[in-house]
């Protein structure tokens, strides 16, 4: 049999390592516990652990998000997983099969890829093409719709002060340059008066243009903008309630 090593930190490959076979299982950690029999061994891509018997759903030995996690194959299998002060070994004595199998996120199939013609998939905060890997972020709150942008990727619909509809892909479209058209300058600084700047550092704000002199900034939220608060600002719809675009500001409560 070839021999086949690898060491890696945590992440590495974005695949799935799956051995199954008769194996010795050794847990070093607040206590020593081992273990002897027929088992499939399961490798995340977060360099999780899992060793599965045939009792239950319970895997029988695991190491969560293991700092790395070292395999070789040379006549036999062995597997050593590290964790600050714990450690997972297992040696294979008899192997029934071994493979490293592709992962994705699987997700919510929200289009087509149009690089690649395979299905893109909503998970989490992006959408993922599950054939060239393709990824684009979301920003927070916005809605994958079913009409697609003539690049051939999904649009999607996302609240900053009024709705935009805007390609998946920012370089397409972007939601800063949308969102800066419409309200760079529309509104006036509570401290000195001078115009609010869309910005972005770190996330989307609104600034005050005499910075530095004037600190004032203000991250602006999810929602549409539905009237002005006491204060002077915009008030955008949360959801649940009304909120200032300063979100420290106390004088919301008597405009919702």
């Amino acid at each position: 049999m070839s021999q086949t090593t690898d060491a890696h930190p945590r992440d590495p490959t974005r695949s799935i390592r799956v051995l199954a076979g008769e194996c010795t299982t050794i847990y070093d950690g607040d206590q020593r516990e081992e273990h002897r029999g027929h088992v499939a061994v399961v490798v995340k891509p977060d360099n999780t652990v899992l060793v599965h018997d045939a009792d239950g759903y319970q895997p029988v030995a695991w190491l969560t998000r293991a700092d790395a996690v070292s395999c070789a194959r040379d006549g036999g299998f062995s597997l050593t997983a590290q964790s600050g002060d714990e450690h997972l070994r297992v040696v294979g004595h008899t192997e029934d099969g071994y493979g490293s199998y592709p992962a994705t996120e699987a997700g919510r199939p929200v289009g087509e890829c149009p690089d690649c013609e395979r299905t893109l998939v909503r998970a989490g905060g992006a959408v993922n093409c599950l054939g060239c890997g393709e990824r684009y972020g979301l920003p927070a709150g916005a809605n994958v719709r079913s009409e697609t942008c003539d690049c051939g990727l999904p649009r999607m619909r996302v609240e900053r002060g009024v709705p935009f509809d805007l390609c998946l892909d920012r370089e397409c479209e972007s939601l800063d340059a949308a969102v800066r058209e419409e309200f760079d300058r529309a509104w006036d600084c509570p401290d000195c008066g001078d115009d609010l700047r869309i910005l972005r550092r770190g996330g989307l704000l609104a600034g005050c243009d005499s910075h530095p002199d004037c600190e004032a900034s203000f991250a602006i939220p999810a929602g549409t903008v539905v009237g002005t608060c006491p204060c002077g600002l915009p008030l955008f719809d949360a959801g649940s309630r009304n909120r200032c675009l300063d979100s420290t500001c106390e004088r919301v409560e008597r405009a919702d």
